[in-house]
């Protein structure tokens, strides 16, 4: 299934049914009378966050969803049908932004949430409505409400608790194999990840889901190699593990080149909890990763791990590095309730 994390789409409400202007024409009634219905109510366009979608592939290939017009009102006090309602299914994580990419108009970030994005227009009342004492034969009618067209963008920012960050070649795809059922393609050349994959780890009886992404390389946010266009998807990240490859020639360097990306990146990735990792150990020998280790926190980086993706080694130590950090996070948006109203705190409970 191809993956696709923005596109644009454009939506239409329905329109309003006209109200109806009829009379009555009934044997024995002398008199007869306005029995114009209303117009029925367009429909409403929606957007709703489903289970088991993870790409926005399916607007693709439909871009233009309208919904149902009201029916006209008729005689003999006939209300007109409602327009049927149109629903976008989306992935959970999406994000819906106005035409000019920027105005987010909502964040559907939690399953079966719903937001409205196009009201249907009102129906038009018909003559009967206006009947009165003093018009008893009224030969006016409301024309429905006029529909809505709005011209949107959805943005796919996938749901993950840990984001893997790193130059190309550096592990990333290596450790999420390793340590989940994901099956990313893994090759010794640059740039083999092409859009985020995500797997879910588990240590010490707690899951979460790890988000891998395509590599950065420098120059990434001037859209360098395949640019920043997938850090998005971490941006939701409780934590990022930063993974550097302990057999690169420029080890520092390449540490500064991701902290620089994620600088310029903004959106606030350069501030979150970051938990640094020496990848590839195999490699090298115990006075290597001593002197590396060294260097790296002399250039800023705090507590470094040492890690073999390939061959296991330190891999629990850095999953177990990484769980404060989502445990922290996922208390801190867990809902709090207040106290039993009739419970005093250090008191006894009276009805």
């Amino acid at each position: 299934m191809k993956f696709l994390d923005l596109c644009k789409v454009y939506i239409r409400s329905g329109s309003g049914g006209n109200g109806c202007i009829s009379f009555r024409r009934e044997k024995f009634i002398e008199y007869g009378g306005p029995d114009g219905g209303d117009g029925g109510r367009g429909g409403d366009v929606w957007a709703e966050a489903v289970d088991g979608l993870n790409t926005l592939i399916d607007f693709r290939y439909q871009q233009h969803w309208f919904a149902g017009n009201g029916q006209s009102g008729m005689g003999n006090g006939r209300t007109g049908k409602d327009g049927a309602e149109i629903v976008l299914k989306v992935p959970v994580g999406t994000e819906i932004l106005d035409e000019d990419e920027e105005t987010v108009i909502a964040d559907l970030t939690t399953l079966g949430q719903r937001v409205q994005l196009a009201k249907g227009g009102n129906g038009g009342w018909g003559n009967l409505h206006f009947k009165t004492s003093t018009n008893q034969a009224p030969r006016r009618a409301n024309p429905g409400q006029p529909n809505i067209d709005r011209t949107l963008w959805l943005r796919l920012k996938l749901i993950a608790d840990v984001g893997l960050v790193g130059l190309p070649n550096a592990g990333k795809s290596t450790f999420l194999a390793a340590t989940s059922n994901a099956r990313p393609k893994i090759a010794d050349y640059p740039f083999t990840t092409l859009h985020p994959n995500l797997g879910v780890v588990s240590v010490d009886n707690t899951e979460f889901v790890v988000a891998d992404i395509p590599g950065l390389i420098e120059g990434a946010h001037e859209g360098r190699g395949l640019g920043d266009l997938f850090l998005g998807h971490i941006e939701r990240c409780a934590v990022l593990l930063h993974l550097i490859d302990g057999s690169s020639g420029s080890l520092l360097e390449d540490y500064k080149t991701i902290c620089d990306e994620l600088e310029a990146y903004g959106a606030g990735l350069a501030d979150k909890e970051r938990v640094i990792v020496l990848n590839k150990i195999d490699t090298l020998d115990e006075e290597e990763r001593a002197f590396l280790k060294e260097e790296l926190e002399a250039v800023g980086a705090t507590n470094v791990l040492l890690m073999s993706g390939a061959s296991g080694e330190g891999v629990r130590e850095v999953l177990r590095a990484l769980r404060p950090h989502v445990d922290a996070r996922r208390e801190a948006d867990r809902p709090k309730y207040e106290d039993d109203a009739g419970e005093e705190e250090g008191g006894a409970w009276h009805p």
